[in-house]
Order: C-alpha cells, then structure tokens, then sequence
C-alpha cells in the first residue's frame, strides 16, 4: 500500500500549530492524528490519519506515554485485548511510545481499572 506523506505533513504542520491542548487523564483513549508512518509502524487511518490511543502514563499536561488500539483480532505477548464500549479492542503493546497531547482529536472512552493494571503489566513484561 502506498502510504501519502505528503497530505500527512500538511495535518502534522497544522498539529504543530495548535495552541491548546485536550484535557486528558490516564486510562482516557482518544482519536489521536499519529500520522503515516514508516514500515510496520501503526499509522492513523482517514482524512486526519487518526487510531484510538490509551494513556498509559501522564508527564504533564502536553505529553503521554500511550498505547495505539485496533479492531483486528491479534493474540500474543505484544497485545492485549478488553472490551470498549461493547466492542473488542486490541492494544498493540509493541507500539508503546511518547505522545505530545496536541494530536488528541477527541476522547472515545476509558479503559477500565482492571484491564488498564493488566496492561501496565504486559508493558512492564515487555520492557523488562
């Protein structure tokens, strides 16, 4: 599949002017515009190239640790699987990175406290 970079860096130049940011909280999951990317990296999907992250861990009100989400079923050490809002979602583990809060687009759900220390835990398997 062809990826488009060039209508991506248009949205990230816009991204970059945003002048306020989303209130967040750990455990929210957002639309987030994390782009095209490189390789088997996860990219957004649409118009403002958008997938579903967690926050994993807040910094500070600008940055977050986050996990990015999808809808297809995948089983293994790298994801792990919970309901949101009535509908199965995978976290991609492997995908764990810093995000600056200015790609958030609007907030989907929450994850639940059970499942949310289960993930902290298959993160700190992963890095350990």
């Amino acid at each position: 599949m062809k990826k488009d970079y060039t209508n991506w860096h248009k949205i990230k130049r816009a991204i970059e002017q945003k002048e306020n940011r989303i209130y967040f909280q750990v455990r929210d999951i957002f639309f987030c515009s994390i782009g095209e990317n490189v390789g088997f990296e996860q990219d957004g999907r649409g118009e403002e190239f958008l997938r579903p992250i967690i926050v994993v861990k807040k910094f500070n009100n600008e940055i977050f640790l986050g996990v990015p989400l999808t809808h297809t079923d995948k089983r293994g050490k790298y994801y792990f699987a919970f309901d949101l809002n009535k509908e199965k979602s995978v976290a991609i583990i492997s995908q764990v990175r810093l995000f600056d809060a200015k790609r958030m687009k609007y907030k989907i759900g929450m994850i639940n406290e059970k499942d949310f220390i289960v993930l902290k835990e298959k993160i700190r398997q992963l890095l350990a």
